[in-house]
């Protein structure tokens, strides 16, 4: 089968906006390239390197965003509607950059393998390494490893949204703990909290695929009889509460969440979220404050930013 591949030049500050742009086209997965992301990486040396070499020599220093859709499709209508909805943005004051669109041909099984170049086995935290499957890894004392085949439609496991997540599963994940994963994508957190000791995670997502794919890392892993994936919104398919609420998601959404995210906590419950630029870092804190949580820390790592919050 033969796919468009859309590749789109924009700024970090747009990149969770096309992104939504993109997965409301219902496209075929997405890929983001950030210099800035990958620089941060080789200036802070983690125990193996995040990407090939060759992945720094796109020769062009914004974030290129790639999106793939199947050539069945109206490919011209898609991409007028996607520029259309990219320039709308300038109108909520998001810098776009160049928003360079631009349009190839690529064969599914070109596709399918592009994207294993990005990945390589890497340690998050103080314990939490996540390998590819296709990779050898050895093992070396207290590490805790998730096999990951994330599928074409996901991210690694290794960008730093995903590492301070981890991180702070590490700090506050118990022997008794119950999690629930909100926007689970490949699953990894889920997996991550049940390798941690957590005694019952779910894992829930509005995409079936990626319901689909944590169902299959989750068996990879050999922890489903205590991760379980399910399709559908948290307030939709929950009715008890966690310890521990983490969403690697986005800003905006964060901020929907603050409103009821609470109803899904026991007292003293943490709340992890993830994937908030810096220009939203003060938005997503107002927000969770004016809904009724404290503040307990803000973690940073390259362009990104996680928050820990509790309900008071």
């Amino acid at each position: 089968m033969k796919w468009a591949e859309i590749t789109i030049k924009t700024t970090t500050e747009a990149v969770e906006a096309i992104t939504n742009i993109l997965y409301e086209q219902n496209v075929g997965g997405v890929s983001i390239e950030d210099p800035k992301d990958f620089k941060f990486q080789k200036e802070n040396e983690y125990d193996w390197d995040f990407v090939g070499e060759e992945i720094f020599n796109s020769g062009y220093d914004g974030v290129i965003i790639k999106t793939y859709i199947t050539e069945e499709r109206d490919v011209t209508e898609d991409i007028n509607r996607i520029k259309e909805k990219i320039q709308g943005l300038k109108e909520f004051g998001i810098d776009i950059g160049e928003a360079i669109v631009e349009l190839s041909e690529v064969d599914e099984e070109d596709w399918a393998n592009e994207w294993k170049n990005y990945y390589k086995p890497t340690k998050l935290g103080q314990k939490v390494v996540v390998k590819p499957t296709w990779e050898e890894y050895e093992e070396q004392e207290g590490d805790l490893i998730i096999e990951l085949d994330p599928g074409m439609a996901f991210g690694t496991g290794t960008h730093e949204t995903t590492t301070m997540c981890i991180r702070e599963l590490e700090k506050y994940v118990k022997q008794d703990s119950k999690v629930f994963d909100i926007g689970c994508g490949s699953g990894i957190l889920a997996i991550a909290a049940a390798k941690l000791g957590a005694k019952e995670v779910l894992a829930v997502d509005l995409d079936e695929v990626a319901v689909k794919v944590s169902k299959e890392n989750i068996e990879l892993n050999k922890v489903e009889d205590k991760v379980v994936a399910k399709h559908g919104n948290l307030m939709d398919v929950v009715s008890d509460k966690a310890d521990i609420v983490v969403a690697n998601i986005i800003a905006d959404i964060i901020k929907i969440l603050a409103k009821d995210v609470h109803n899904f906590m026991k007292d003293d419950a943490v709340f992890i979220s993830s994937g908030i630029i810096h220009a939203k870092v003060d938005e997503v804190k107002e927000s969770l404050i004016e809904n009724g949580f404290e503040i307990v820390e803000v973690q940073s790592l390259g362009e990104w930013n996680a928050i820990v919050s509790k309900f008071k």
